[in-house]
Order: C-alpha cells, then sequence, then structure tokens
C-alpha cells in the first residue's frame, strides 16, 4: 500500500467538494489501486489552517467547516499560517490549489504553484490564473523540478480537455475551437428566453450560487476570456491574456433582442472561438451572437457548456459538460492526482 500525501489549499465549495469525493473513493483507491490518500495539511482563507503529519481528520473538517470552527482546531502545529509558510511547512508531496481566481494577473495563486514547485511538490490546480499568466514558466518549472503541474479542472469543471489533447491526440493540428465557456451567461440567456429580465435572471443565478454578488466577471465576458486564453496558450501553444481577446458580454442585450431572435427561431449565446494559422494566432474573441436551431450551441441549454475542436485530422471532435458542479471541478483534480501518480510513480 502506497501512501500519498496531499497539501489543500483552498477549502470553499471546491475543496470541500473534494474532500468528499476523496472519503467516498477511498476503498476504491486501496482495493484497485494499492493507494491510501491522506491529506496532511488544509488552508483557508477564513476558517484557518491545520496541518497534520498523520493526515487530518477529513470529516471532522468539512463539520467544523459547516459549523464556522476554525480549522486549527484540528492541527497539531499551533502556529498560524500564512499561505507562504502553509506551503513551507506541509510534508505533502502533491500540492492541491483551489483559491479565487484573479483574472487581471493570476496572483497569488499563480506564486502559490511557483512556490510549492520550488519546494519539490507536484501540483495540481483548478484555478484559470495560473495557468493563463504562468504557464509556460510553471511547466519549465515543473520539468527542471521533475515534478508533474496539471490543471485539468481549470476550464470546464474538469472535463477532459487538457487530458484528452496530452494523452490521446499526438500529432494533431488543432487549427481552431468554439463554444460556450461559461456556464453562468447561458443560464442567464436562457431565463431571458424564457421571459425573466436581466435584473431577475441575476438575482435567480446569485440565489442558486452560479454566480457572485458581483457578477461582472461573467456578464462582461471576463471569466469567457480567460478560458479562451487558457485553450490558447495551452493547446495551441500561443500565450496569451484575457486583455488580447476580442471581448464583449451579455450587458447591452435587450428583451427586445431576445424576442427578435426568438421569433426568427434563434437563440443568444456568449460564443467563444479561436483561430491560428501555422504557429499565428488569427483571432480570439468572446462575443454574444445568435445562433439558428440547427446549431450545435442552440441545445447547450442552462448551466451546460461546450467546445468544438477543428483539427487536420478529427474536423469536428467536441466535448459537452451537462449543468456541472464542485464535485465535477473536484473529480478533474482528483483525474490529475492519479495522471501525476501514474507518470512518476508507479501503482498496480
Amino acid at each position: 500500500m502506497r501512501q500519498v500525501s496531499i497539501a489543500l489549499m483552498g477549502f470553499g465549495n471546491v475543496g470541500q467538494a473534494f474532500a468528499s469525493l476523496l472519503l467516498k473513493k477511498q476503498e476504491m483507491l486501496k482495493k484497485e489501486f494499492e493507494l491510501e490518500f491522506i491529506v496532511t495539511g488544509i488552508f483557508t482563507r477564513n476558517h484557518g489552517a491545520a496541518i497534520n503529519s498523520g493526515g487530518v481528520n477529513l470529516a471532522r473538517a468539512l463539520e467544523f467547516i459547516s459549523q464556522g470552527t476554525s480549522l486549527s482546531n484540528l492541527s497539531e502545529d499551533n502556529r498560524v499560517f500564512s499561505p507562504e509558510s502553509f506551503i513551507h511547512g506541509s510534508s505533502a508531496e502533491i500540492f492541491v490549489e483551489c483559491t479565487p481566481l484573479n483574472p487581471y494577473d493570476g496572483e497569488p495563486a499563480l506564486s502559490y504553484n511557483k512556490i510549492a514547485l520550488n519546494r519539490g511538490k507536484h501540483v495540481v490546480t483548478a484555478n484559470k490564473g495560473p495557468v493563463v499568466y504562468g504557464h509556460k514558466e510553471l511547466s519549465k518549472l515543473a520539468v527542471d523540478r521533475r515534478k508533474g503541474f496539471y490543471f485539468e479542472s481549470a476550464v470546464m469543471d474538469g472535463a477532459p480537455i487538457f487530458s484528452l489533447f496530452r494523452e490521446t491526440l499526438p500529432l494533431i493540428d488543432l487549427k481552431g475551437f468554439s463554444g460556450i465557456l461559461n456556464s453562468c451567461t447561458n443560464y442567464l440567456l436562457d431565463l431571458m428566453t424564457a421571459g425573466a429580465t436581466f435584473e431577475e435572471a441575476v438575482a435567480q443565478a446569485q440565489n442558486i450560487g452560479i454566480t457572485e454578488t458581483d457578477p461582472s466577471a461573467d456578464i462582461d465576458g471576463w471569466d469567457a476570456a480567460i478560458k479562451v486564453a487558457a485553450l490558447v496558450s495551452v493547446l495551441m501553444g500561443i500565450s496569451i491574456t484575457p486583455h488580447q481577446v476580442d471581448r464583449k458580454g451579455i450587458r447591452e442585450i435587450t428583451p427586445e433582442m431576445i424576442m427578435s431572435a426568438k421569433e426568427n427561431g434563434e437563440k443568444w449565446k456568449l460564443v467563444c472561438t479561436a483561430k491560428r494559422q501555422g504557429s499565428r494566432l488569427i483571432g480570439a474573441s468572446v462575443q454574444p451572437q445568435t445562433v439558428k436551431a440547427d446549431s450545435l450551441l442552440y441545445i447547450v441549454n442552462g448551466t451546460s457548456s461546450f467546445v468544438q475542436f477543428e483539427s487536420d485530422v478529427l474536423p469536428g471532435l467536441g466535448i459537452l459538460e451537462k449543468d456541472p458542479g464542485p464535485l465535477t471541478t473536484a473529480y478533474g483534480m482528483l483525474a490529475d492526482i492519479m495522471s501525476i501518480l501514474k507518470k512518476y510513480y508507479v501503482y498496480r
């Protein structure tokens, strides 16, 4: 039985879903892979931190969070940890980061990932920021340290995009992609098509937790733009930031525009696209547009996402993700850990 130690930075909805998933899969990991996962550290922004070399009790950690109790009560170390001292103090071999996104420069998550790699830890992140603003640097650092840097959950909540290209599509020439990458705006546009005002749709999205109190990052297309930048940077090898994406959100779409599209048998969607020619990017955009009933995007409803890739050998390869949640993102993180173990270690 091989023991795998994990340090978890971030214990919001995704971090808690990851802990729950580890508890759910622990017997399967032992029986089928002879692996035992222990979380030797958890760091939170508002509920303290816990470090325990024998493994933090995940069930109690989840209970403490639900009660608003500090996780420091589960720690064998009474120090007050900063993010940096937590990374340095953790004995874990794999650092898992799911802190909030900063779409403008990727910090401080970018620095957390650098510190962890420099400390000789494998890194798994669900954060788009480090991928967009530090992919080349972090990937080189990982190679230099002979460690893994994986980020499946950074786009489309853990649906297998990056691993699909990395593991199963050798020599493919990716020419472009298009799709719906922001589930919040897709949900808002669906509600507006059903008759809700823009303000009513935003309020409903906030009530069910798919957008923040300030929904600007979704509504104005920033979240979609950073996902476009991540796909372009990783899959096309062309480093861009969301500031370089031709971006327009859905704020200016009126009920009259919605009704006109509906009368024509069309729907409004926030469509993400990118195209390249050789090594040159010839376009990357996030734009609201109407789609006809024969478009694949027409049937992507609610909080679902979809991306279709155009290549030299597979002209219409698409990935559809239906109504994802924190558990989907958590699974992408767990899948990344398994990929690291498969590549760098031996398991049955």
